[in-house]
């Protein structure tokens, strides 16, 4: 088996007596996509800011691409490659569609923020910011202030921006929320193809897309991880069935 992309180690976090990550080890292997699922409370979102760099662990380390990132920023996590789209958007509303995926172009070419503006007439970055609207489906939108997007061209709109980056490996934190049946849909279908460009650790709710999605699934419950495994292992493990899936798995 090849090396994972993106691994924990044991990664402890604890906010006074409370334990919200407890000696967590997970993996994200090249072609796969790997969901973390847990009932709320679980430490996802703990979890998510550590791999990211918006909290450094008490204990245990953040491997990506086989180098310790676990005391590096999370800008400095997203020029190696970590791409991630979020639970609330973090868009600039009020600028166009273009110029959001100007700023992943711009922050994977390690060049000043402050000059952003500027990148409007820089014809690589425009290619790149271009490159990745065409294929989430928004070139014919660049245009358009992204506060005029739907929910759903939003989420499109942050997977662009990710992959502005080139990334080597995706976090995706919950894309299906706020989607109709339509719009998650479309997205798995992406998301699908999306796999072999760059493995995806996906944080999800929605349980029809994590099962229709992941080769893998960990399961996240008071901070520790209780059960790994394919869909099928999953459904049929009863400590997940009791702690988050109920009897309708």
């Amino acid at each position: 088996m090849s090396d994972p992309i993106l691994s924990t180690h044991n990664l402890v976090k604890a906010f006074g007596a409370l334990t919200a990550t407890d000696d967590v080890s997970i993996d994200l292997f090249p072609g796969e996509i790997h969901a973390l699922i847990g009932p709320n409370g679980a430490g996802k979102s703990t979890l998510i800011a550590q791999i990211c760099g918006g909290l450094t662990p008490d204990s245990g380390r953040v491997v990506l691409q086989g180098r310790d990132v676990t005391q590096d920023s999370t800008a400095v996590r997203a020029r190696a490659g970590l791409g991630r789209t979020f639970q609330i958007s973090a868009l600039a509303m009020e600028d166009t569609v273009l110029e959001n995926a100007l700023l992943g172009a711009l922050g994977a070419s390690h060049r000043p923020w402050r000059f952003w503006r500027k990148a409007l007439s820089d014809k690589a970055l425009c290619e790149r910011a271009l490159s990745a609207l065409e294929r989430v489906g928004l070139a014919d939108d660049k245009d358009r202030r992204t506060s005029e997007l739907s929910h759903g061209q939003r989420r499109q709109l942050e997977v662009a921006v990710a992959l502005t980056l080139e990334p080597r490996a995706f976090l995706m934190d919950e894309p299906m929320a706020g989607l109709g049946t339509g719009g998650s849909q479309r997205l798995i279908g992406f998301l699908d193809g999306l796999r072999g460009e760059a493995p995806i650790l996906l944080v999800e709710h929605d349980m029809d897309a994590v099962f229709a999605l992941a080769d893998r699934i960990s399961v996240l419950a008071s901070g520790q991880v209780i059960a790994t495994g394919t869909v099928d292992e999953i459904r049929r493990d009863p400590a997940v069935r009791e702690a988050y899936l109920g009897e309708d798995a």
